[in-house]
């Protein structure tokens, strides 16, 4: 057997902490080590991670080095000696094979792969449509393991469902980066360095929400950060200078994109499909019918319009002009 090491940043997650650690001794597979690093909790956290390694050596309790969750994360990886890694948030309960299903597609795929599984929300609250969705589009990604395909959408690979080969982790950074969303910046260097996703179809991660999550109160996970994350990549890595750029879509993501390229002093055509800000003056650019993309036959398209409906006829419309995600749009909501 390989060992995993299993990376656990907690902070004031008392309330679920027992059952998240037990959802981890119950596993089918028992090589593991957990590395649970105290992010400064005031609750009654610290004490109950110590409880819990008292009673088993596997599970070592660590102080952050630093603070918050991307200094947490070095700290753990930093004590870590397994072979395989991956993350668990300290609220969130693992499905009882889930370290057996991904370290055994770790060795049958090898190296330069990500194991990845399918998620499921539960609250006690009952779960929102927006995570529903969510829940929907990542698992649909994931049982095609095209999970790359809509990585300009939301973050692609969830963070406390994916294991890699620890050679693997170093070669895209592992947790050197600060760049917030850690969880998306780090989907983003498996997306650079080419590391493929492994399909699954089996439910190995439970995401609990609640109110006070940190995705929910964080300013880290503002959308403002997601946006900036999105731009920051796509320019790195999918943007070719020698090909007209188009941003389509007028509303508040459209609007900041538009402004952050500005600033950048990137070339790009702005249009939209909403009758009521065609030939608008905006930034000092003028808003354009969305049929000028036809006078830019090799364009590249960043697609910031959230409307389902509306998207979809942008899919038709780019379609017909023989236009394919992935390489000539992006959706970036």
């Amino acid at each position: 057997m390989r060992t995993i090491s299993i990376l656990i940043p907690f902070k004031d997650t008392e309330e679920f902490l027992p059952v998240c650690i037990q959802s981890i001794i119950d596993q089918t597979y028992d090589d593991w080590e957990i590395l649970a690093v105290n992010d400064y909790s005031t609750d009654q956290s610290l004490e109950i991670m110590h409880h819990y390694a008292k009673m088993d050596s596997r599970i070592k309790v660590l102080k952050n080095e630093g603070r918050g969750i991307i200094e947490a994360l070095r700290t753990a990886y930093s004590q870590s000696k397994g072979s395989f890694i991956t993350r668990m948030d300290s609220d969130d309960l693992m499905s009882k094979n889930k370290l057996e299903t991904m370290v055994n597609a770790l060795v049958i795929h090898g190296e330069g792969h990500v194991a990845l599984g399918k998620v499921k929300y539960f609250s006690k609250d009952g779960v929102g449509g927006g995570y529903k969705g969510y829940e929907k589009w990542l698992n649909r990604l994931t049982e095609q393991g095209k999970n790359y395909s809509e990585i300009y959408k939301e973050c692609v690979i969830p963070s406390p469902c994916w294991m890699v080969n620890r050679r693997d982790l170093d070669r895209v950074g592992s947790f050197l980066s600060n760049r917030y969303p850690e969880d998306y910046d780090l989907a983003f260097r498996f997306y650079e360095q080419g590391l493929k996703c492994i399909p699954s179809n089996e439910v190995l991660h439970h995401w609990r929400d609640y109110s006070y999550r940190t995705s929910r109160t964080s300013e880290h996970y503002a959308q403002n950060y997601f946006l900036d994350i999105k731009l920051h990549y796509f320019l790195k890595l999918d943007y070719e200078k020698q090909r007209p750029l188009v941003l389509w879509g007028a509303g508040n993501k459209g609007k900041k994109l538009a402004k952050n390229l500005i600033e950048q002093n990137i070339v790009f055509t702005w249009v939209c499909n909403n009758s009521n800000k065609i030939g608008l003056d905006i930034y000092n650019k003028k808003m354009a019918h969305y049929i000028e993309i036809d006078k830019h036959e090799d364009a590249l398209i960043i697609i910031t319009v959230a409307n389902k409906e509306a998207q979809e006829f942008i899919r038709e419309y780019l379609s017909a002009k023989g236009k394919n995600p992935a390489h000539d749009y992006f959706f970036f909501c």
